[in-house]
């Protein structure tokens, strides 16, 4: 997959482009329907098929003050829409000057003139140039001056819930990280490396891995059946989220205690994915009532993982 970081670098071999354009913020199942219909049509019409995106994300530009939190990095993102099959992935650096192009002059200078586009597909709820005001309508209308095709892409709906990168945002912070898997089409998960901890895991029977995350979307606190990757190994495990409220609730990112693990992690590039959440945090009286719970925790984690559905 050719990776384009600026429009100024897109050459002719882009042929006949097919093309979609959006944040693709989780690459979900509604994105993930796009991404094929562009794929198959390219496929068809002997053409390429395009992704052009932003980095960083237009919220982050436009409306800092939201603190918006992605789903995915850039490197996730781009990993995730090689898998689906695109021949190239155009990432324009998303600026102020960027956010301030009116929708005629983003389609007749970028659209046609740079990247000669042959076919555009979009979400049924896709908006461009500045403060959103190109409509879909309006699309197909400048499509129509510059010969080009526009089509909409109907979104996927799921427990009649249409499937949205806002939406899915909120089941992660709300700790509804199985619901957030069904929208995603993959459990979400986020990588981080692992720093050296207190030791207090081991000393209680649990040797855990106290695992650095980046300040992105990371679930609501509490404790949570997990997949961990290592390598190209996969073990089951349970995570803690949040502080350590029975020890002077000291603050960490996630705690991790994979099963059938021996070994030292320290300084290891960890994966973590989320099944389900199992509980709140909870303060205990002593180690004791700690450890006691902790066993529940990991019996409970091993029958999700077990039966994640």
């Amino acid at each position: 997959m050719k990776i384009y970081k600026e429009i100024k670098d897109i050459k002719d071999e882009l042929k006949r482009p097919i093309l979609t354009i959006g944040n693709f913020d989780g690459v979900h199942l509604g994105h993930q329907a796009i991404l094929k219909k562009i794929v198959s049509r390219a496929k068809e019409a002997g053409s390429s098929s395009i992704v052009f995106t932003f980095e960083p994300h237009p919220l982050k530009v436009v409306a800092p003050d939201k603190d918006i939190r992605l789903i995915t990095s850039c490197e996730e993102k781009t990993r995730l829409l090689e898998d689906a099959g695109v021949d190239a992935v155009i990432c324009a650096n998303f600026t102020k000057e960027f956010a301030e192009q009116n929708p005629d002059d983003f389609v007749r200078d970028i659209l046609h003139k740079k990247i000669n586009v042959f076919e555009v597909y979009v979400g049924h709820d896709y908006a461009f140039g500045k403060a959103r005001e190109g409509t879909i309508s309006h699309l197909k209308e400048l499509g129509k001056r510059y010969g080009f095709y526009v089509g909409i892409v109907e979104p996927v709906v799921i427990d009649n819930v249409v499937v949205s990168s806002s939406r899915i945002r909120r089941m992660i912070l709300d700790g509804d990280v199985d619901n957030a898997a069904k929208f995603l089409g993959r459990n979400y998960a986020l990588t981080g490396v692992v720093v050296k901890g207190a030791g207090r895991g081991r000393k209680l029977g649990f040797p855990t891995a106290n695992i650095e995350l980046p300040s992105e979307l990371i679930p609501k606190d509490g404790v949570y059946a997990v997949k961990v990757k290592k390598g190209d190994k996969v073990y089951d495990g349970v995570a803690n989220i949040g502080n350590k409220p029975t020890f002077k609730n000291e603050r960490f990112g996630v705690e991790a205690f994979l099963f059938d693990f021996n070994g030292s992690l320290y300084n290891e590039r960890l994966e973590i994915e989320f099944i389900k959440r199992i509980r709140n945090e909870r303060t205990f009286k002593n180690a004791e009532e700690l450890i006691t719970h902790m066993k529940d925790d990991v019996s409970a984690a091993k029958k999700i993982l077990k039966h994640p559905c």
